[in-house]
């Protein structure tokens, strides 16, 4: 069956493939694309470096690392080499829960906030980046995007 052959990205075309695996696989590569570019950005600190402390900031109090390891959808191992690269250079601090000393929870520093809005102008280097990036997308598009995406994360999850 032949799907769209106008669709193509660079030199690779959609041609036959159906389109569930194209679309895995131009995810990982807006993925890989996104993370070089993301990287090059900002010079102290990498993509993933960063996206720990968007995490961090996001939950409603300090997680543990395998909390934060769910959110970002990476392993435990991954999450704690990250954190040990942002606690050398000052941006988290782990301390023990109150209640649960075993375990240790992970907030961002003062440093940390300090170096994101030094190095993004109060958000107008992100929403810059991030308007360039979505240019020419409607908002049905995006949402129908979410959404799908939202739906593939919970089938993902019952594997």
């Amino acid at each position: 069956m032949n799907y769209n052959k106008e669709m193509n990205m660079g030199n690779v075309e959609f041609g036959d493939m159906p389109p569930q695996p194209f679309l895995l696989g131009l995810l990982s590569a807006f993925d890989n694309r996104y993370q070089a570019a993301a990287d090059a950005f900002f010079k102290e600190i990498t993509w993933k470096q960063f996206f720990a402390i968007i995490c961090i900031n996001l939950c409603k109090e300090a997680p543990t690392i395998n909390e934060l390891s769910e959110v970002m959808g990476s392993s435990h191992q991954n999450v704690k080499q990250i954190l040990l690269r942002l606690e050398k250079k000052g941006f988290i601090r782990t301390f023990e829960d109150e209640k649960d000393k075993r375990k240790q929870r992970i907030a961002v520093t003062d440093e940390a906030m300090q170096f994101l809005e030094q190095n993004d102008n109060n958000g107008q280097q992100s929403r810059y980046i991030i308007g360039r990036i979505f240019e020419g997308i409607d908002e049905q598009s995006l949402m129908t995007t979410i959404q799908t995406i939202m739906k593939m994360e919970r089938n993902l999850s019952e594997l």
